[in-house]
């Protein structure tokens, strides 16, 4: 079976990816399958970063926009979904492009990996549901460092998750999400586009001030008053610190700061991510021959194979 060929464009939030990618389709003809958890969901555009239509510059993009709120979006949809685009763009003789940051999500498309094959223990993950997020995240620290590493502490519901995995198995969380094999059905080429720290977090602060200036606090409020409780659209950075200001817990300011220094967080997680997970070409943003070096990397890996 002829493998299709696929490319995958990842980094760290803020790098450029999407700048990137459009000229990347561009030149490949190519369509764009958006690897980002946040984007699938409507309505939330400044704090998701979404791409818009002036921006495409008139290249397909998939996956984004294809939900409510309310609605949950796991990463097995995502992997499903993705696969499904990968088929139907290749298809009419397009090359696929998958470009985001969420590492779990894109690496369940290319590598085998099977969603829930651990069972439940409803009654301890009921005990741990009554521990602070802190208490929980410290537990993981101790007996999972690769995994608490990744999951952020406030992601209260993935880090009971981890433990109770590791309780009925006996194995970290982490061994249970290692995936080494890549799909039979897929050739993938993986680019990673990276930035030098500093840059990087400076890039971050100055794209939060945009979204601020742009009307992330509207955005987030509207979404607040929807009143969804706990899910994935409002845990998104950007959304839940707002939400920590409409309450009243903190100032404006300080949910500014916090949506910064939290986007940075996620930024050193996902480069640990991909470094330790995906066999990735790594190249420099910013540098003059950014696109070069991407495009070779491509027709390198097309004239393989078409071999």
């Amino acid at each position: 079976m002829t493998r299709i060929p696929v490319i995958v464009l990842v980094g760290p939030t803020a790098v450029g990816k999407t700048a990137l990618s459009i000229a990347l389709a561009k030149k490949w003809q190519g369509e764009i399958i958006s690897g980002d958890s946040m984007q699938v969901y409507k309505q939330l555009d400044i704090g998701t970063a979404k791409i818009t239509k002036e921006e495409m510059h008139g290249i397909p993009h998939h996956l984004i926009d294809v939900v409510e709120p309310k609605e949950p979006f796991t990463a097995s949809k995502f992997k499903h979904e993705t696969r499904k685009w990968i088929e139907i763009i290749h298809e009419q003789g397009k090359l696929p492009f998958v470009v985001g940051g969420t590492g779990l999500y894109i690496q369940s498309v290319f590598y085998d990996y099977s969603f829930g094959t651990v069972a439940d223990d409803p009654n301890y993950r009921h005990e741990l549901d009554q521990l602070d997020t802190d208490e929980l995240h410290k537990k993981l620290t101790e007996l999972d460092p690769t995994s608490a590493e990744l999951i952020h502490p406030n992601n209260k519901r993935r880090v009971i998750r981890a433990l109770e995995v590791m309780k009925l198995t006996g194995e970290p969380f982490s061994e249970h999400q290692t995936q080494t094999k890549l799909s039979e059905e897929f050739f993938p080429l993986f680019l990673g586009l990276d930035l030098e720290r500093s840059l990087l977090y400076d890039r971050i602060d100055r794209r939060v001030d945009i979204m601020i200036k742009n009307g992330l606090e509207i955005e987030a409020r509207k979404l607040y008053e929807m009143r969804l409780g706990d899910n994935s659209a409002t845990r998104g950075i950007g959304y839940k610190e707002l939400f920590l200001y409409f309450d009243g817990e903190i100032s404006k300011n300080e949910a500014i700061q916090l949506i910064k220094k939290n986007s940075r967080h996620f930024a050193k997680r996902q480069m640990t991510w991909f470094r330790n997970r995906m066999d990735i070409q790594w190249i420099k943003a910013l540098e003059m021959d950014t696109e070069v070096q991407a495009n070779n990397a491509i027709e390198q890996f097309l004239k393989i194979g078409s071999v």
